[in-house]
């Protein structure tokens, strides 16, 4: 029996299904997930001794791969100082402006330990801001486990949401509102028929959860404009895309392509905690004020701010501002998906690619979905066969069809070329 076996088997005997997130579990391609033990620049080495090269990256916030020396070298010196204060530290404040010089659509950010956190903190907010209840999503995107977010679509737009999970009262999501990703008219309607009671409006600029899937001009043009014009806030859940498919975040793409565009609420996540559990929300300064000490939403942490989870951010957010660091990124992340485009190609095996930075996503089908039905109706079989090929020729995609991919700075030409080796094998 392998270690990875033997540890599932211990595992599962102590943690519900082995793991302590589920998509971890390898529940939706088959057989036993890999646990790791050490990675270092684009590699990962499991239990086995195996080594893989890494396109989760932890989900994204290793842009700059495993082990930089440059964030060893501040987590090392923070550790040193002190793991946790419950007081206020400079580099929380350092954070906070570093953020804040790289996205102009916020004035002020309160610092979290979790995505879901400052996405349910950011959510509360809009909801105080405003005065209204109405939480308008989309199907496909995820927001975090929180309660009024775990929620599938009702029968129609007069209809509420109905829970995901089990645990979750109805009464709570009887103000969430879930509308199908890119759809216009949809959300004209939802707008002619909810707009005075719509608090916030959620949305993950290019989805992450549903594989990678972007929010068209059109669409997102015309979202802002709704929101503006019904005293709705548009909320951008970027924990996935900021400082990972643009130095700026997602939004700073839309804002090339729609003039003045700007979120009323950004949430950030990942890459600005550098592999660290940190979070972020952030607004103008006058929604910012609404939030306790100063104002009557209340919103508190133990942990956010952490001094090591700071270091770690902080590090890794200097180090992405480098001189060519995203056109670097960029064209060795279009040149992995265009391998793997060719490679199917050649195979006579459908694929359609995307990418953004240092995220992408490929799907075996005809043409890029554009929302979570058409992504559920690509070939799964399919990609559970190509993921278990990949990983037993080293390499580790996402272990679900449904998960973006992510490419470091790390990875290099010898990486890329590798991947695309092993999946014209695969392929084959």
């Amino acid at each position: 029996m392998s270690r990875n076996d033997s540890l599932f088997q211990r595992a599962q005997r102590v943690i519900p299904g082995g793991v302590n997130s589920p998509v971890r579990a390898f529940r939706a391609v088959g057989g036993t997930p890999r646990f790791i033990e050490r990675a270092h620049g684009a590699r990962m080495v499991d239990a086995d001794g195996r080594s893989y090269i890494d396109y989760i990256g932890s989900w994204g916030p290793m842009i700059l791969g495993h082990g930089h020396p440059a964030v060893l070298e501040a987590v090392q010196k923070a550790a040193v100082d002190g793991f946790s204060f419950g007081a206020p530290t400079e580099r929380e404040v350092e954070l906070a402006e570093e953020i804040l010089k790289l996205v102009p659509s916020i004035e002020q950010v309160r610092l979290v330990s979790s995505g879901t956190e400052a996405a349910m903190s950011a959510l509360r907010l809009a909801r105080g801001a405003t005065g209204r209840n109405m939480i308008v999503k989309f199907e496909g995107c995820y927001h975090g486990h929180a309660d009024a977010l775990l929620v599938k679509a009702g029968s129609g737009l007069a209809t509420f949401g109905h829970p995901t999970s089990a645990g979750v009262p109805a009464e709570v999501v009887q103000h969430t509102l879930v509308l199908e990703y890119n759809h216009l008219a949809q959300l004209e309607e939802a707008f002619a028929l909810h707009g005075q009671e719509i608090a916030c409006v959620v949305i993950e600029p290019i989805a992450g959860n549903m594989n990678f899937v972007r929010a068209s001009v059109p669409f997102m043009s015309r979202l802002r404009a709704l929101c503006s014009a019904h005293g709705a806030m548009l909320m951008f859940d970027e924990v996935m895309t900021g400082f990972r498919v643009a130095l700026g975040g997602a939004q700073s793409l839309y804002a090339k392509a729609i003039p003045g565009f700007e979120p009323d609420i950004s949430v950030f996540g990942k890459v600005i905690g550098g592999g660290m559990p940190l979070a972020a929300f952030g607004a103008k300064r006058a929604v910012m004020e609404k939030l306790a000490p100063l104002g009557p939403v209340y919103q508190a942490g133990t942990l956010s701010g952490n001094p090591v989870a700071t270091a770690c951010g902080l590090a890794t957010l200097r180090e992405i501002q480098r001189p060519g660091f995203f056109e670097s990124l960029s064209q060795r992340t279009r040149s992995l998906v265009d391998g793997l485009q060719a490679a199917a190609r050649d195979a006579g095996v459908p694929m359609a690619v995307d990418c953004e930075g240092g995220m992408f996503g490929f799907f075996f089908a005809g043409e890029l979905p554009q929302n979570y039905g058409a992504v559920m109706a690509t070939d799964k079989e399919r990609f559970n066969r190509f993921f278990h090929a990949m990983l037993d020729r080293g390499v580790y995609f996402a272990p679900a069809l449904y998960e973006a991919g992510f490419v470091s700075a790390a990875h290099g030409e010898a990486e890329v070329a590798e991947t695309v080796a092993a999946a014209r094998e695969a392929l084959s």
